[in-house]
């Protein structure tokens, strides 16, 4: 569904990311691995467009999207949730939903429901300001502001820094339920190595802009993925 190709991004001068390869699988999860400083955010804003890609290629569904803009990248079915549990703090959870559900056509009552059905105890909150929601309750938000674009591609930032294990496990069993259901996949940038590797099916290490070590997903893989990383 999502394949980066020999991905060379960085800042000014500053190369970060060298030559990476990436390949996320339709109604699958890939997980993005490594160490603050590896790399991990800047492969994901090349991915979605948000700094451009020096050399290599960016492909969606087998579309080259590598020179689009992010609002083109996004009506092709890409979703980015970046780190940090984003909301517009002045805004009810309720106004902030409706604000991307504006901008997603019809659609967007019916995948409202269904984002709200994955993170249930939104529906408590929805006439609470973003900004007095705990960090848990604003990455669900976050998450389920995403679903409204009808995404094929939902990429997550750490989506579990700083949050509550029962809140962690909610979002691992709404990404659980999303991929089941077929016709979306997820990539996912995480420094939780359990679960990274309990969610996705396939995953990478990334360690100084590059691809360390990959391979399958699963909790069995655990020991010797935090022995690669040293951890």
């Amino acid at each position: 569904m999502l394949e980066l190709t020999g991905v060379h991004a960085g800042y000014g001068r500053t190369s970060v990311v060298h030559g990476v390869d990436v390949t996320v699988d339709d109604g699958g999860v890939t997980a993005v691995m490594g160490h603050n400083g590896a790399g991990k955010t800047t492969l994901l804003r090349a991915a979605v467009g948000l700094l451009p890609v020096r050399s290599g290629r960016v492909t969606l569904a087998g579309e080259d999207v590598t020179r689009m803009r992010p609002h083109q990248r996004v009506r092709r079915g890409l979703a980015y949730v970046p780190q940090g549990q984003q909301a517009f703090g002045q805004l009810t959870a309720r106004e902030n939903l409706q604000l991307v559900a504006d901008g997603a056509g019809a659609a967007a009552a019916s995948r409202m429901d269904d984002a709200l059905d994955l993170f249930p105890a939104l529906r408590e909150l929805l006439g609470r300001r973003a900004g007095l929601l705990s960090g848990g309750q604003r990455q669900q938000l976050a998450i389920a502001r995403a679903l409204l674009t009808g995404p094929r591609v939902l990429i997550l930032d750490e989506p579990t820094e700083g949050i509550q294990p029962s809140v962690v496990q909610e979002i691992e069993d709404a990404i659980g339920t999303l991929t089941r259901a077929g016709g979306l996949a997820v990539l996912l940038v995480e420094q939780h190595v359990g679960f990274a590797l309990a969610a996705a099916g396939r995953y990478y290490v990334l360690e100084s802009g590059r691809v360390t070590r990959s391979g399958a997903g699963g909790a069995d893989q655990e020991a010797d993925v935090r022995a690669a990383m040293a951890l």
